[in-house]
């Protein structure tokens, strides 16, 4: 397995404490794995040797390609992008989602996937699209919940146990977005509609107030 090492530029969202993952980089390692909210930007000044087994820089919604350059659909190399699976202010779950592009070497994702699940954590291979597999799945779906109460179609209580009993989710979507930030959402599904332009994924009007809450309550 590669050794790697880890370049901090600002906070992760896929490693706020400590992990295995973390404890497991060593200040000399061959791979490089660039972490935190200015990972991209970090990797832009500070780029690695091309012969490294991978690079992996921490997305949040936007694509690998920002930070890569992208050219005629045929971009990529050694250079990998994740992100580990967290819904608002919960912790993050064991999921990292990898970004792979069109020429991606196979030898540079094996590497990588590697070396996250040598630590424990569940890896799922995507390609470089903005939101990758798990936003651009449950956003829309939140989104219909939250307008779906707006409209009085039921309770939030007959909605979300409705949803729990008829296909077995462990949490109502209401009850998750109101326990994991109502603001976060409305991140997240901002930037996929600017991203993709797709309605489904235009912020929810309760989202909205909960953003607009949130940035009064800061001042």
């Amino acid at each position: 397995m590669s050794t790697y090492r880890v370049i901090h530029a600002g906070t992760s969202r896929s490693f706020p404490d400590a992990h295995p993952f973390l404890e497991g980089a060593q200040p000399d390692g061959d791979a490089f794995v660039f972490l935190g909210e200015h990972a991209g930007a970090a990797f832009i000044d500070n780029t690695p040797p091309g012969d490294a087994p991978f690079i992996a820089i921490e997305l949040g919604t936007e694509c690998l390609g920002e930070h890569t350059g992208e050219s005629r659909g045929e971009e990529g190399c050694n250079i990998v992008g994740f992100a580990r699976y967290r819904l608002g202010s919960a912790e993050p779950t064991a999921l990292v989602e990898l970004v792979r592009q069109p020429r991606t070497t196979p030898e540079a994702l094996a590497a990588a996937r590697t070396a996250f699940e040598a630590a424990g954590l569940v890896v799922a291979v995507c390609n470089d699209f903005p939101g990758r597999i798990v936003d651009r799945l449950v956003r829309p779906y939140f989104n219909a919940a939250l307008r779906r109460l707006d409209e009085k179609l039921a309770t939030a209580d007959d909605l979300d146990k409705t949803l729990m009993l008829g296909l077995g989710y462990p949490e109502g979507p209401i009850a998750l977005l109101e326990r994991t930030g109502l603001e976060h959402h409305h991140d997240v599904t901002r930037a996929l509609y600017d991203a993709l332009g797709q309605e489904a994924y235009a912020p929810a009007r309760r989202a909205q107030v909960a953003r607009r809450r949130a940035l009064r309550d800061a001042e």
